[in-house]
């Protein structure tokens, strides 16, 4: 198994992302994700797996996000209906998403990805020059 990079390729920070990705030398899969949205199964997995909350995965910057009023309506639904409206539309999941062995990173921050990554050598599928 391979990192898995979740990403929308006309996306800049998805971009930025990548690029940090190849200049550290981290082996990934890459995955557009309109073309396959996370389903709810891998979204249980993933927001369990990361200790963070649900709303931490939404795309609160994102025009479909806006669109929808979501800053006011999520206050109203349970997790089960968050994570349905996440799995419905890829626009709507905060990105880029790197799924690693022990590591869910949310959003393309550099410092966090090299302390969690480039730093912490424990991860057994990144690959290290």
């Amino acid at each position: 198994m391979k990192n898995l990079f979740i990403e929308y390729p006309k996306c800049s920070t998805c971009q930025k992302a990548e690029k940090w990705l190849k200049e550290n030398k981290i082996e990934y899969e890459k995955r557009n994700i309109v073309e396959e949205n996370p389903n709810k199964e891998e979204l249980k997995k993933w927001i369990k797996q990361s200790g963070k909350e649900i709303k931490n995965f939404f795309n609160t910057s994102g025009l479909k996000y806006k669109e929808l009023n979501l800053k006011e309506k999520l206050l109203d639904m349970n997790d089960e209906e968050k994570i349905d409206l996440l799995s419905s539309d890829g626009m709507l999941v905060k990105r880029p998403l790197l799924i690693t062995a022990k590591e869910i990173l949310i959003g393309f921050r550099e410092q966090e990805w090299s302390e969690k990554l480039y730093y912490n050598k424990s991860i057994k599928f990144c690959k290290w020059s």
